[in-house]
């Protein structure tokens, strides 16, 4: 009987012990979960400042926002030649040279900075030029700023389908950018609206 005793007595200090290490791994499971999930929340939030933080300058398929920018009001300039009108070509010549100054070139490896810091330069030249001249002066310098915004592309990338085309009669050739394939030329504008042809997709 005492031996019964005694082994019941050992069953309940063993049952015990379980007990209480299992207590102790479930509450370190769940410390862990809570840890896990506390860590991976704070992870997903400094994810998301990044996220967005990068958002503020780079788009969802990698391409610069900023040169989106530059972009964007080019073609906004180009449309004000075809339309003839000197006075809109001047004022999106001005907001081209402050977008140019802001543009960032440090995400860039150290070769395509160097490019692109003399294709800024010259892009901002061209653009106050045509801020602050005739429709004639617009439309040659506006023949140099494609120059130096096509270059742009090549290394920035962009969201949009470019079409790259060329009228064969200004200045024994010449090309613009556009996001249409519809040919609206900026060098005649309505004099020889439709005169060219596109020649590549970017």
């Amino acid at each position: 009987m005492k031996k019964v005793s005694m082994a019941k007595g050992i069953l309940a200090i063993v049952l015990i012990a379980l007990t209480v290490a299992s207590c102790k791994d479930t509450k370190k499971e769940h410390n862990d979960e809570d840890g896990n999930h506390s860590g991976k929340m704070e992870q997903d939030a400094m994810g998301d400042d990044k996220t967005d933080s990068s958002k503020k300058t780079m788009t969802s398929n990698g391409s610069d926002m900023k040169a989106e920018v530059v972009f964007a009001e080019y073609f906004e300039l180009k449309d004000a030649l075809v339309a003839d009108n000197t006075k809109e070509a001047a004022e999106y010549g001005s907001n081209l040279v402050i977008t140019l100054k802001d543009f960032n070139i440090s995400k860039y490896s150290e070769e395509d900075q160097s490019m692109l810091k003399d294709i800024i330069e010259n892009a901002k030249a061209h653009a106050e030029e045509i801020s602050n001249s005739t429709i004639k002066k617009q439309r040659r310098y506006f023949k140099l700023l494609t120059e130096e915004v096509t270059k742009i592309i090549a290394i920035t990338g962009s969201t949009n389908k470019v079409y790259e085309q060329f009228c064969p009669m200004y200045e024994g050739g010449s090309t613009w950018l556009s996001m249409s394939d519809e040919i609206q030329n900026p060098y005649y504008g309505s004099t020889m609206l439709q005169c060219g042809k596109v020649q590549r997709e970017i």
